[in-house]
């Protein structure tokens, strides 16, 4: 297969791994933090990795959609090593690729390769701890102590929301401001899923008040979620 354009792939590797994190049955922050560490570094770091490494690395040159799914299911593995008591096992996630990753079959030798090939390309920073869905979890639980309507707030929709952000090229920059982004979820998240005569809570000047931003900017930042969430 030929080497396409990375953005021409990220699209569909990204929802592989929303799809991968699914069918594995991880937890939240398993998913969250592995497309942080695939979507938001990996992915935008590997082509300076490669023109400054000269990376000969088959795994790397070409760059192929297979080959990025196995460096999905790579940040999955990672990711899970750190935020699961039951971290996903090498034997699991070979036979994982065989039925999910279609044009290329992956020996457990290249699973331990792109596992390292990525820690590489991320200099071996693998922190998460500053993630949207940290953020937004955190933000929840303060909003749910101090107005009742917080119960009525889906999280379900919160990450459906995160998700979509995600899968989409022009709003996935939004994800290199986790903590703001985390306010402007919370808030859409509020308007999509409370009834509207529910719309008593002043969340705009709350979320102000919680989080350095200028409320101008969060509402911005709303409108432009919406916009993507509701022509989905």
């Amino acid at each position: 297969m030929e080497t396409e354009n990375l953005s021409a792939l990220r699209i569909r590797v990204v929802k592989f791994l929303i799809q991968s994190a699914h069918d594995l049955e991880l937890a939240p922050i398993v998913k969250y933090a592995a497309l942080s560490l695939f979507a938001d570094r990996f992915y935008q770091s590997i082509s300076g990795f490669t023109s400054s490494n000269n990376s000969g690395n088959w795994l790397l040159q070409p760059i192929t959609e297979s080959n990025l799914q196995l460096f999905a299911l790579v940040s999955l593995w990672i990711s899970s090593k750190s935020h699961s008591s039951h971290p996903l096992s090498i034997k699991l996630l070979k036979s994982f690729g065989d039925k999910m990753i279609k044009e290329q079959h992956f020996m457990t030798r290249d699973f331990l390769d792109a596992e390292v090939i990525f820690m590489q390309v991320l200099n071996f920073e693998i922190g998460t701890a500053h993630i949207t869905f940290i953020y937004l979890e955190e933000l929840l639980i303060q909003f749910k102590k101090v107005a009742k309507v917080g119960e009525l707030v889906n999280w379900e929709a919160c990450m459906d929301v995160m998700d979509l952000l995600y899968e989409k090229e022009e709003t996935s920059v939004f994800y290199s401001s986790p903590c703001s982004l985390a306010a402007s979820i919370l808030v859409a998240s509020y308007l999509i899923t409370v009834p509207v005569q529910e719309w008593e809570f002043p969340i705009l000047p709350w979320v102000k008040f919680v989080m350095p931003f200028k409320e101008e900017d969060i509402i911005q930042e709303v409108k432009d979620i919406l916009v993507h969430v509701l022509e989905t």
